[in-house]
């Protein structure tokens, strides 16, 4: 890691380790070890997307690395990745973890590297298993190009869609998923992902459960492909007892299918049941993974300066050769913005969803320390030179493409699996590009300008207003024209750099289309927007490129602040979320780079701004002050 200012960290570490002190008591990390549940809530930093040998593209991949070795790297164990013989190890432990290997085939492969195995054995003629058999590497390669075929076309080969191999491989799995859940130290969820990529267009879903108990079976897509009927499964789920819940796809890669207009199972327009059945089955969305962040795209948001982060393979569709997808309706945004369209047309909106990040990592390791990546997709990126090379592929795009995973914030008052289970549920989570960013964000109608400043900060906020993930509270009194008031607060990683500013985004409809505005609420330095331009000046950059390596000199290590709509109307449904910045920092290629003595790549950025991203809070206006929305055309024109 670069060198980094040590008063900086000193300071922002000695801010978390305070025991006693009331201003640690506003924001509620003491609590966090005392084995008592904290009502103002601690933070607990997560992996909810994660692949192992289990999930058949990470095996083909040359991945042998276990669910036990990915709940032990969580933990911040070292653990020796099995492709390069790397010792890989977090510098910071996780709180929680959820292994989520594709339903698909679940835990299949692995069964081939027993020449004694059952699936070997009783199979010897069928083409694919004598493709792997044999000593050819490239009909291994082609071997597994089938069973990926299988995926892509939702048409499985039945010797390794056997229900009872991979039924008993999943219960094998909750064992082990138990096995490590340490309440009050350490939570794990039995969780899976269900693959559904029609034509390679990503419409996926992660599926948890909060307790220790399980289905006797995974969901898969080759039981459905259709999102309605994966939300059905949660729903005979939650009837058998078993709550559940789903958290969607990164959607960049969705074609503009994941957050469509359209059901995208049956073309017909969003109505208000669909709405409703989204709504109870899927409380949250993944804002970035390895594959790139779905806030926003330049496209959609021209006027946003920070929205071409970690965009270079947000684009690929299918393979042979990539296709360019569809960037409408595949980003975080525009969907929440749509959102309340929905809501003011249809009385229900079918994406009120709470922001989660992750890894979507097929090594078994959440590396999203920048510092301290190791790859993400097996053989074919396992080492600095091999990602660097340009040689190894995934999907037909180069390994540096693809960035370091996300890391997910959860506030629960303990570390349990239904205390961080339920805060999920109810949207109390923020997404990072890494870095365990803190952030709290809360709005209400009467919050004073020095709250954040104040010792009961947190217990104030909660009393005088509501969460992220929530809806305003309806306003009181006859003056229903006041505008809402926020509160934020935001405190940099001991590890990674300070913080540049703090934003607050605010999407509406108005006369039936969509509309965003973005606020710079918190700057550091001093600095101020321009008088004519309302720009703001770049914090700056420290980063020795040759070196790999900045100095925190710049920036501040935490921002807070209580910010008012100074646009607000109050007769227009709108959706507010944060999204807080760091200084410029060192890539993970930079650092590769570094290792190697070459110059970074080309194609890709040797400085980033690591950044997090609150769960919204929404406003919906008094009955008195809304009049019937016009049909949007927007929201229903057919997609094509």
């Amino acid at each position: 890691m670069g060198k980094k200012n040590e008063k900086s960290r000193f300071f922002a570490t000695l801010l978390l380790l305070i025991s006693g002190g009331a201003w640690a008591d506003s924001v509620g990390e003491p609590g966090r070890n005392s084995g008592k549940p904290n009502p103002l809530n601690n933070v607990y930093f997560g992996e909810q997307h994660l692949h192992t040998q289990n999930s058949p593209d990470a095996y083909s991949m040359g991945t042998r690395n276990t669910t036990d070795d990915a709940y032990n790297f969580c933990k911040g164990k070292a653990i020796k990745k099995n492709t390069s013989g790397q010792i890989v190890q977090r510098k910071t432990p996780y709180d929680w973890c959820a292994v989520t290997d594709h339903a698909e085939y679940f835990g299949v492969l692995p069964q081939l590297s027993d020449p004694k195995s059952d699936l070997i054995t009783k199979n010897k003629d069928n083409e694919i298993i004598k493709l792997i058999l044999s000593s050819d590497a490239k009909k291994g390669d082609e071997a597994f190009a089938r069973i990926a075929v299988g995926l892509t076309t939702n048409n499985p080969d039945p010797v390794f869609n056997d229900p009872k191999v991979i039924n008993a491989n999943w219960l094998k799995h909750i064992e082990i998923t138990n096995k490590h859940n340490d309440p009050g130290k350490f939570t794990t969820f039995i969780a899976f992902e269900w693959t559904s990529i029609p034509a390679n267009q990503n419409v996926r879903r992660n599926v948890f459960f909060r307790g220790d108990k399980g289905p006797v079976a995974p969901f898969s897509a080759f039981d459905s492909d259709r999102p309605e009927d994966i939300w059905t499964y949660l729903q005979i789920q939650r009837d058998a007892g078993l709550e559940a819940f789903s958290i969607s796809y990164n959607a960049n890669l969705s074609n503009g299918i994941m957050f469509a207009p359209r059901n995208s199972s049956y073309g017909t327009p969003i109505d208000a049941r669909y709405a409703k059945l989204r709504a109870r089955n899927e409380v949250a969305t993944e804002i970035i993974q390895t594959k790139g962040q779905s806030d926003t795209h330049p496209g959609l948001s021209p006027n946003d300066e920070f929205a071409g982060f970690e965009q270079q393979y947000s684009h690929l569709i299918g393979t042979n050769p990539p296709v360019l997808g569809r960037i409408n309706y595949s980003y975080v945004r525009e969907a929440l913005i749509n959102g309340v369209g929905y809501q003011e047309y249809l009385g229900v909106n079918p994406f009120k969803l709470g922001i989660v990040a992750g890894a979507d990592a097929h090594t078994g390791f959440s590396d999203s320390e920048e510092f301290n990546y190791s790859g993400v997709h097996g053989n074919l990126d396992k080492t600095a030179k091999v990602r660097l090379s340009g040689a190894g592929t995934t999907a037909g795009e180069s390994a540096v493409s693809f960035g370091s995973p996300g890391a997910t914030g959860v506030w629960a008052p303990e570390n349990t699996r239904a205390a961080i289970f339920d805060a999920i549920k109810r949207k109390e989570t923020f997404g990072t590009s890494g870095p365990l960013i803190r952030l709290r964000f809360f709005g209400g109608w009467d919050y004073p300008k020095n709250l954040v400043k104040d010792k009961d900060f947190v217990k104030k906020a909660y009393a005088g207003g509501v969460p992220m993930g929530r809806d305003l509270p309806p306003r009181k009194g006859k003056d229903l024209a006041k505008a809402p008031t926020f509160a934020v607060w935001a405190l940099k990683d001991p590890d990674s750099g300070n913080l540049d500013r703090l934003q607050i985004i605010k999407g509406w409809y108005e006369n039936g289309y969509p509309q965003e505005k973005i606020y710079d609420v918190a700057l550091s330095d001093k600095r101020k927007p321009d008088a004519v331009t309302g720009k703001v000046p770049p914090v700056g950059n420290t980063v020795d490129i040759a070196n790999a390596s900045y100095t925190n000199s710049i920036g501040d290590t935490q921002q807070s602040v209580v910010w008012t709509d100074p646009d607000f109307d109050p007769a227009h449904h709108a959706v507010y979320y944060v999204r807080v910045l760091e200084i410029p920092t060192p890539r993970w290629s930079t650092y590769d780079a570094k290792a190697l003595g070459i110059a970074p790549p080309a194609g890709v950025a040797a400085t980033i701004q690591e950044r997090a991203w609150s769960s919204p809070i929404w406003y919906t206006p008094d009955p008195q002050l809304t009049k019937k929305a016009p049909a949007y055309p927007n929201l229903h024109q057919i997609v094509n």
